[in-house]
C-alpha cells in the first residue's frame, strides 16, 4: 500500500480514482471526447501506478509533477488544465 503525504502533512492511502478523475477533468476541459478522456486517464493512471509501485511513501507534490510531466508529453494544454484545477502551489 502506498501512502501519499499531503501538502499539509497528513497521510492518505493512494487512491487511483482521484488520479483518474483529475486527469479526466483536464481532458474534458480540453474538449476531448468522453472516450478519449477515458483512454488518456487510464493510460496515465497505469504510468503513475508504475511510478509509485516500489515506493511506500510518495509526496503529493512529487505525484502531481509526474502527472504534469506525462500530460505535457501528450498535450501542453492538458497539463495547463490539470495545473489550473489544483490549489495554488505557491502556498506550499
Amino acid at each position: 500500500m502506498q501512502v501519499i503525504v499531503k501538502r499539509k502533512g497528513h497521510n492518505e492511502k493512494f487512491d487511483e480514482r482521484k488520479v483518474y478523475g483529475s486527469i479526466y477533468a483536464a481532458c474534458a476541459s480540453s474538449h476531448y471526447s468522453e472516450q478519449r478522456c477515458e483512454r488518456v486517464a487510464g493510460e496515465l493512471c497505469k504510468k503513475v501506478k508504475s511510478f509509485i509501485k516500489n515506493k511506500k511513501i510518495v509526496k503529493s507534490l512529487e505525484l502531481r509533477k509526474k502527472i504534469e510531466a506525462e500530460l505535457k508529453k501528450k498535450n501542453k494544454e492538458l497539463a495547463f488544465f490539470y495545473e489550473m484545477h489544483l490549489p495554488d502551489l505557491k502556498k506550499l
